[in-house]
């Protein structure tokens, strides 16, 4: 390990322990997992429902767009409610109404404070005692309890069929008509809701007035507030944020050496002097995959803000019955990792044949191209899919498989995910082919072993989703699935960015090899330390105890500790343009590099702590604060990395193409400026006023009809589409760039200019 080996020991034992934690409390997961009991009865001993029956319930649920119909736990979609805090508070209003008249022979509303007193402290012992007999596994409901729930079933087989008098609530929440057509399936999934509002109210045994789900949702009508042990590691994170940045600025002051190598900057890239590869050349068509994936994105995002002001149309064409909410957010959120994850694919197949000595491995072109129709079959496979699934035309028992599984970011069909899993292992070979050689060669090689790492876990990482299956556990799923959205994109893509940029700059003799090596040994160190037991900061509230919250907490703070010296990265960036008059060709790829060391800070950093304590995702989880962290940091962090990556690869493949000033000034600054308006005039404002009303009333009021179409939130959705109008034109202008670059369409125009001159 030579000069390195204090930094690869430390990355080596911070790998080792963190994993060994997440895997630790991930063996608590599946233990502590909240009890699916194999019987509902009441208290004559009659069975109401099945275990197989709540599980059945799920898949119906999944069958519907799952998360991207409101959502569960707090995850999945904004606009229609919360169904668990929405089930809870229905069947509690329910069950004081029925009480009400039972003892006092008028409605709950109707009754003095002291009655509404006596009332609340019966609901609040029925409700949080639990009723749970582990031998004999099933949990006991009174009869009370049974009416509240029939009561509230009933609204919701209503509210996802065609009720006439429930049309204005479907358009409140952008559903369709028919959203579930079986009505047994609409039973099902109303006994999977009372389940999950069961977990949310039902004491765990052994711990101290604390829910299945650790309190939440907020609920005043039966004392669901934060735990003591919430506001406990609440604030223990806060002191480890504190504790991490000031250690991190004493290590930068006191361990950093001083001795910026000054490099001897070559007159011509040296990257230039390859002849491109025939693999290379094919990279062209990945450039336009990218951004023709950005441009749909873009405008399923538009359509999907759009029904938040609409309901069921747009500018009233009724486009629900085509391509309803559920559709239109799948498509957009499966089109954001699709296009990302190509631009990061493309950039390795671009330094694949450069690591291997400027020429191409063996069928490396055909690989290419292989992998490249897979990708277009499985956006095409999976979308039509999508479709068929929500459509309702595409049977059951093939939905989970072919179309639709139902969870955020995963709702590609297991089929579909298998393709995806096998085109990432595909991909992972090809740049072996060009990486194991130039392992063999002499010299310093620990840069490339990162990278090749780094490569490695982006190809076999993805796999952590085909772990669960149909009818898993949703706290179970919940696990697995964010390995996937949190580990692989948040951790490994990470360190393939940080290593590919410092592999280029080594490359271009921007920086030496060696400050290259130990900076991207440092920041993988520090993206692993709080990155990967930080995946359980999704989990608080989904069924888990008390140690994941408090891991979660405290190590998820740590990762925003290397964000707070980003601004000096993206100094350094800039200041790689001044070194030598080429780099000058290199002026918009490094401009959206140093775009995404601002969004890692501000929405990764700001916004990601914002809803990273215990105690504010208590009361803000499913809210539009969510949203504000999801686009500042998915598109700003990796998608304007994707971008530059790009347009990297862009400037390599057509030497003789040139940028236009007007086409990237225009999607440069449209794009940042229609994410900071998104944010600015909708979605934190918006997020803020909710995150009050979860506060003062509870979780169910924050995403319920009456308070969402309030004239001041419609507004607000309303002036968003101003930002959305400028994040497209944005998005359009580097499509244009990017489309006639590879056709060599700007070569012609800048060569008619030049003739002109």
């Amino acid at each position: 390990m030579g000069s390195y080996k204090k930094l690869w020991w430390t990355l080596i034992a911070i790998l080792a322990v963190t994993f060994s934690i997440l895997g630790y409390f991930g063996v608590e997961v599946y233990r502590n997992a909240p009890p699916i009991p194999g019987k509902i009865v009441t208290a004559s001993g009659d069975v109401l429902f099945t275990k197989e029956d709540i599980l059945d319930g799920q898949n119906a649920w999944q069958n519907a767009g799952g998360m991207q119909v409101g959502s569960i736990f707090g995850h999945g979609a904004l606009q229609a409610p919360d169904w668990t805090s929405d089930w809870l508070h229905r069947e509690l209003i329910a069950w004081l109404n029925l009480a009400s008249q039972d003892e006092f022979g008028i409605p709950y509303e109707q009754t003095s404070e002291e009655q509404k007193a006596v009332l609340k402290v019966k609901l609040k012992e029925e409700y949080r005692t639990n009723t749970y007999d582990l031998e004999k596994d099933e949990v006991l409901v009174s009869d009370r309890r049974l009416a509240a729930m029939k009561d509230t079933a009933n609204y919701y087989v209503a509210l996802f069929g065609d009720d006439p008098a429930l049309n204005g609530s479907r358009e409140s929440f952008a559903m369709k008509t028919n959203t579930l057509p079986d009505e047994q399936d609409r039973f099902d999934m109303a006994k999977f809701f009372f389940w999950t509002a069961w977990t949310a109210s039902t004491e765990r045994p052994d711990y101290n007035n604390a829910t299945y789900t650790n309190n939440w949702p907020h609920e005043p009508l039966i004392d669901n507030v934060p735990t003591p042990e919430n506001i406990m590691w609440s604030i223990i994170s806060v002191v480890v944020l504190i504790a991490g940045v000031g250690f991190l600025v004493w290590g930068w002051a006191f361990l950093r050496k001083e001795d910026h190598e000054e490099v001897k900057v070559p007159a011509r890239d040296p990257i230039t002097t390859f002849v491109l590869t025939p693999s290379q050349k094919a990279l062209g068509k990945y450039c336009v995959l990218v951004v023709a994936l950005f441009v749909f994105q873009v405008f399923m995002g538009g359509a999907v803000a759009h029904y938040t002001v609409e309901g069921q149309t747009f500018y009233g064409i009724e486009l629900s019955k085509w391509f309803p909410y559920s559709l239109l957010r799948t498509w957009h959120l499966q089109s954001a990792l699709f296009w990302i994850a190509t631009g990061f694919l493309a950039a390795g197949l671009f330094l694949a044949p450069i690591i291997n000595g400027g020429k191409d491995p063996k069928f490396q072109k055909l690989g290419v191209n292989i992998l490249f129709w897979a990708l277009v079959v499985l956006v095409v496979g999976s979308y039509i899919g999508n479709y068929l699934a929500i459509a309702n035309i595409m049977p059951r028992e093939l939905n989970f498989w072919f179309g639709h599984q139902g969870y955020e970011y995963l709702e590609l069909g297991r089929f579909w995910q298998i393709i995806k899993f096998v085109g990432v292992a595909f991909w992972l070979v090809l740049m072996m082919n060009g990486v194991v050689s130039a392992l063999r060669q002499k010299g310093d090689k620990h840069l490339l072993i990162l990278f090749t790492a780094s490569c490695i876990c982006i190809g076999l990482f993805y796999g952590a989703g085909l772990f669960y299956g149909e009818r898993s556990h949703l706290t179970v799923m919940e696990y697995w699935r964010w390995w996937v959205v949190h580990l692989w994109v948040e951790g490994f893509f990470e360190v393939f960015a940080t290593t590919a940029l410092a592999f280029i700059f080594s490359s271009m003799g921007l920086v030496s090899k060696r400050m290259a090596t130990a900076a991207s040994l440092a920041s993988a160190s520090l993206f692993m330390l709080g990155g990967v037991p930080g995946t359980f900061h999704h989990m608080y509230f989904a069924g888990t105890t008390t140690p994941v919250m408090a891991v979660g907490a405290s190590f998820s703070a740590l990762e925003v500790v290397p964000l707070v010296v980003l601004g000096y990265e993206a100094w350094e960036n800039w200041r790689l343009k001044t070194l030598a008059p080429w780099m000058e060709n290199l002026h918009w790829p490094l401009v959206f590099f140093i775009a995404v060391a601002f969004w890692n800070m501000l929405g990764a950093g700001v916004f990601g702590f914002m809803v990273n304590p215990p105690v504010a995702l208590y009361y803000i989880q499913g809210l539009n604060t969510t949203a504000v962290h999801s686009h500042a940091a998915l598109f700003g962090v990796y998608g304007f990395l994707a971008l530059g990556f790009v347009l990297l690869v862009l400037r390599y493949i057509r030497p003789n193409m040139v940028f236009s000033a007007g086409l990237m000034k225009t999607a440069f600054w449209c794009l940042n400026l229609g994410v900071v308006g998104m944010i600015v005039t909708s979605l934190l404002p918006i997020g803020l006023i909710q995150f009050h009303a979860s506060l003062s009333e509870g979780m169910w009021y924050a995403r319920s009809e009456a308070f969402l179409q309030q004239d001041i939130l419609e507004t607000l959705r309303w002036v968003r589409t101003i930002s959305d109008v400028v994040f497209i034109i944005g998005a359009l202008a580097i499509a244009w760039q990017v489309f006639i670059g590879v056709t060599g369409k700007a070569e012609q125009a800048e060569g008619k200019k030049a003739y002109a001159a």
